[in-house]
């Protein structure tokens, strides 16, 4: 991977949100409080599981442990038609700057824990679709611990939905050890994270409309399908 400049990353990281977001300071606040956390798994119970869980890693600087863009886009979206619980990856992933930059593009406690819920939706309700997706840094922390999950697990994993792969190059695409047919990656032309760099553009503050219609609805396809 090429490396830019931290002050340029940060920088960008750090004021860069989606349009819909800057333009009305107290509808961030709302919003954010509403729904930047969500631990539905963790306190869900396995005498009541539901149609389907959702399992997501936030960009870097997000508050919460599902953001305030991709994560509660894509949750909404899903809760329209199915009864689902949505569950951040949060704790030991604190979203931080630096860890961009390590191998993976992500830390070992990030993609642990999330390893961590993985298994706990497996434990709770093994016979529930989860479904699963991550933004900026938060695809490296899928990529990083679905890889290393066992097969069984990895099996009950029907759909993943990757904004800004940071590990796209990296990785060819895809996620290693999991079907290319149950992920979509979604990477704007011009977001230089996708072709191996951490050189951030506008594009990758631009999967607003990915979030809320194509992304979601190959989610629920693949639950359909399960």
């Amino acid at each position: 991977m090429k490396f830019f400049a931290i002050p340029l990353l940060a920088a960008a990281l750090t004021s860069a949100l989606p349009v819909e977001f800057e333009s009305n300071v107290a509808e961030v606040s709302i919003r954010q409080t509403i729904y930047d956390t969500r631990n539905d798994l963790v306190l869900g119970s396995s005498s009541n599981c539901p149609q389907a869980i959702f399992i997501f890693a936030r960009a870097s600087t997000e508050p919460g442990n599902i953001g305030i863009s991709a994560g509660p886009n894509v949750a909404g979206q899903l809760a329209r038609s199915l009864n689902v619980w949505v569950q951040g990856v949060g704790g030991p992933y604190t979203a931080d700057l630096p860890s961009n930059f390590l191998p993976g593009g992500t830390s070992i406690f990030a993609i642990n824990e999330a390893k961590r819920l993985f298994t706990l939706a497996h434990t709770k309700c093994p016979n529930t679709p989860i479904v699963a997706g991550g933004y900026s840094q938060g695809t490296a922390v899928m990529s990083g611990s679905i890889s290393g999950l066992s097969s069984t697990i990895r099996n009950q994993i029907k759909g993943v939905v990757l904004f800004g792969y940071t590990q796209n190059a990296q990785n060819n695409g895809g996620i290693p050890n999991f079907p290319s047919n149950k992920l979509r990656v979604y990477c704007g032309i011009a977001d230089a994270v996708c072709y191996g760099t951490l050189f951030i553009l506008p594009d990758h503050f631009g999967y607003t409309d990915e979030s809320l219609g194509v992304a979601p609805a190959f989610l629920k396809q693949q639950i359909a399908g399960a």
